[in-house]
């Protein structure tokens, strides 16, 4: 089979395993368990808690002793097994730790299946800057298409959705086994722990440019995982008859929240494209401004649109999502790549994931939780954009950079 078709398949697959759940579970946490806001939010913050070690000690194993493509099998394996048994859950004590565990051995497979994909375009004497875009796109493809599968079975407010991510992550966990090898070297310099791990680049902080940098992307990553732990349990409740009556009881919005809200994965497809133009014209302050307003605006307009008369709100929600998003997390890495030296390069790439997707998630997870339990919705969501507002003001204020067109 031709290299790129394989990795497009990997590709659709990794995403897919995710996109069945991340959406959707907490709909069923909410609705169908009934469980409080700030248990929801914990959930959702074992992405955070998997990102602030799992990925670097998984990239050590396969770079020593196990061959990328073999580890991103058996961790995929790994991760469905807990999900399988997850599934059978009920409780919060015993459904949390299942999900953590699968979620640690998940998260680590995003970084190894870019390593298996780099390798296998490599041996097959192709650029990676030119031909893994369009394979990875087939991720996201793959995402919409699980949310989408998990919406019209109607999954989304069942353990179903966790037994069909184990499914495809059983599939892709023996599908891993037949990628071109990845070579290992176990003769390696020895290097401290602190340089194995990647730890050197938090150096970078003594650099108040930098700090200020990497403590707002922090504080932005802490919007990451709010609307994925609370947005799709919000539109179904317009459904709930004793709040709402019977008015929304039909519309899209209830019946297929989880498509609804796929809108913010194909926007984000589309607004990759805009990143180089944006970056070229307007510098990486405005750029990430940009993305903080747009979070305003997601949170806002969640709270104030309804599955009626209002969905156009919602909808308006979901474009939004791809500069919110993209600006932010794609745009940061770059400038992340732009301004250290090679030599800490790939390491501070771990510093910004780490500070996004690691304390910003879990933070930000359990906040919200405890800001929904608090004070409810909508109302919440205005907290929500109130604090992307004042997150905005501070960084133009506080961040200091000055934009040079012939540079960008």
């Amino acid at each position: 089979m031709n290299t790129k078709i394989r990795l497009i398949v990997m590709n659709f697959l990794q995403y897919a395993v995710w996109g069945s759940w991340l959406i959707s579970l907490g709909a069923y946490l909410g609705g169908t368990l009934r469980f409080a806001g700030g248990e929801i939010g914990s959930f959702f913050a074992t992405m955070g808690i998997a990102s602030l070690f799992m990925p670097a000690i998984m990239g050590v194993v396969a770079d020593r002793w196990i061959p990328a493509q073999r580890l991103l099998g058996l961790s995929h394996l790994v991760a469905a097994a807990f999900m399988i048994a997850a599934s059978f859950q009920t409780t919060y004590a015993t459904l949390y730790p299942l999900v953590l565990c699968s979620v640690m051995f998940y998260m680590p497979t995003i970084a190894l299946s870019n390593t298996v994909a780099y390798n296998a375009l490599n041996k097959a004497g192709l650029d990676t800057v030119k031909a893994f875009p369009p394979i990875r796109v087939w991720g996201t493809v793959g995402f919409i298409a699980a949310m989408w599968t998990v919406d019209l079975t109607g999954w989304g407010v069942s353990s179903s959705q966790l037994l069909f991510s184990a499914a495809l992550g059983v599939i892709l966990g023996v599908y891993s086994f037949t990628l071109p090898s990845c070579e290992v070297n176990r003769n390696v310099e020895s290097k401290s722990w602190i340089d194995t791990l990647g730890l050197r680049a938090f150096t970078l902080f003594k650099e108040r440019k930098m700090a200020i940098f990497f403590i707002f992307s922090m504080m932005l990553g802490m919007s990451l995982q709010i609307t994925n732990a609370f947005a799709d349990g919000y539109i179904k409740g317009f459904g709930d008859v004793a709040t709402h009556g019977t008015q929304y009881l039909d519309t899209f919005g209830v019946q297929h929240s989880t498509m609804l809200i796929s809108l913010s994965q194909i926007s984000e497809t589309l607004c990759i494209l805009l990143i180089p133009f944006c970056l070229r014209r307007f510098g990486i302050k405005n750029v990430m401004l940009i993305s903080m307003f747009a979070w305003v605006l997601r949170f806002g307009l969640l709270g104030a649109g309804d599955p009626g008369a209002g969905v156009w709100m919602f909808i308006l929600s979901m474009i939004v999502y791809g500069v919110a998003f993209d600006f932010f997390n794609i745009s940061g890495s770059l400038y992340v790549d732009k301004e250290t030296a090679p030599e800490i390069r790939a390491s501070a790439q771990g510093v910004f994931m780490i500070m996004t997707n690691g304390f910003g998630a879990f933070i930000g997870s359990y906040a919200a939780g405890w800001v929904v339990d608090a004070y409810g919705r909508p109302n919440s969501w205005y907290i929500f954009a109130g604090y992307a507002l004042v997150v905005a003001v501070l960084f133009a204020l506080v961040f200091r950079y000055k934009h040079n067109p012939k540079e960008a």
